[in-house]
């Protein structure tokens, strides 16, 4: 039983890059936007300690600060910020419906999904405990970091062999733990990681423990074979085993990929259902960046806004 209903123009789910860029430009074009920030308020950028690749900080920013930064831009235009988890959605009228932590609920002309997505990650105590301190889930975004140094990289798929890939070119050596005798990448990719003299290949491997204290020193990973254990010494320890967007309330109505990525119409943030806009990296399993993530909410705010002037709700 719901406690209260409340109808809005412009709803924004989530946070992060894409739900703030969406709420600066629908809190300016007047379309009274609330967001819900979900989990995690900030998004991936909250775990993550120096930006440096994000235009308009010349001297790099934390990711906490970068967002605090993001919801006070959005709040000063008029965004209605609101902490709460969206837990239950009904896409099926015009007027689209949605439940807060269970209890309140909400209708809205319009939606924006920012829910981003989540890396996956191995589920040790040391790598959760040193995350930010050399243990990353993104090459691009901290391979800069790594540079002259030696690097781990675990995983066996595309992602992984990406990774390796990029990293072998900033780093003195890589090694990637494949955990069974075979990669699953993309035989291109397999053949680009074999073909990378900077890149060692640890076949029937996996990570025991991330070493150090307050920072990465190295990696012991063990054979899964043998039972034999390694030592790997390195400073910066790289999971690529894969992301899980955040869309699992969606499946019923909105359209996505085998893994959950939302499907968008190509050059837009339509999604399958009138009035639904995804952005971020709920849609995007390409790209990742707090750059594009941000390029997309604005793009889902300006359909948002065609859209609602189109039913006359603007």
């Amino acid at each position: 039983m719901s406690d209260t209903i409340e109808h809005v123009k412009c709803l924004i789910i989530g946070s992060g890059p894409a739900g703030y860029t969406a709420a600066i430009y629908a809190a300016r074009a007047e379309m009274k936007p609330v967001m819900y920030q979900g989990l995690q308020p900030g998004g991936q950028l909250t775990i993550t300690n120096d930006v440096e690749n994000y235009p308009g900080y010349p001297d790099g920013i934390n990711g906490p600060s970068m967002m605090i930064d993001f919801q006070k831009q959005a709040e000063r235009f008029g965004t209605d910020v609101r902490f709460g988890l969206i837990t239950k959605v009904d896409f099926t009228g015009p007027v689209h419906k949605i439940w807060v932590d269970d209890k309140i609920e909400v209708t809205a002309d319009s939606i924006i999904i920012s829910t981003g997505a989540a890396a996956k990650w191995l589920g040790l105590e040391s790598e959760e405990r040193l995350n930010g301190f050399g243990v990353s889930a993104c090459a691009v975004c901290d391979g800069f970091f790594y540079k002259g140094q030696d690097v781990v990289v675990v995983g066996a798929g595309d992602t992984a062999a990406e990774e390796a890939t990029y990293l072998s070119k900033l780093c003195r050596k890589v090694t990637m733990l494949v955990r069974k005798d075979e990669f699953r990448a993309s035989k291109i990719m397999v053949d680009r990681v074999l073909n990378t003299e900077n890149i060692e290949v640890l076949f029937n491997h996996e990570t025991k423990e991330v070493l150090g204290e307050n920072a990465v020193e190295g990696v012991l990973a063990v054979n899964t074979k043998t039972g034999d254990e390694v030592k790997i010494e390195s400073t910066g320890f790289f999971v690529a085993i894969g992301h899980k967007p955040n869309t699992d309330i969606f499946k019923t109505w909105l359209d996505m990929d085998n893994v959950g990525y939302l499907k968008v119409t190509p050059g837009t943030s339509n999604t399958n259902i009138r009035g639904v806009f995804a952005s971020g990296d709920a849609a995007d399993k390409v790209y990742r960046q707090a750059v594009t993530a941000a390029g997309t909410g604005c793009m889902a705010a300006l359909d948002a806004e065609r859209y609602l002037s189109e039913i006359g709700k603007h």
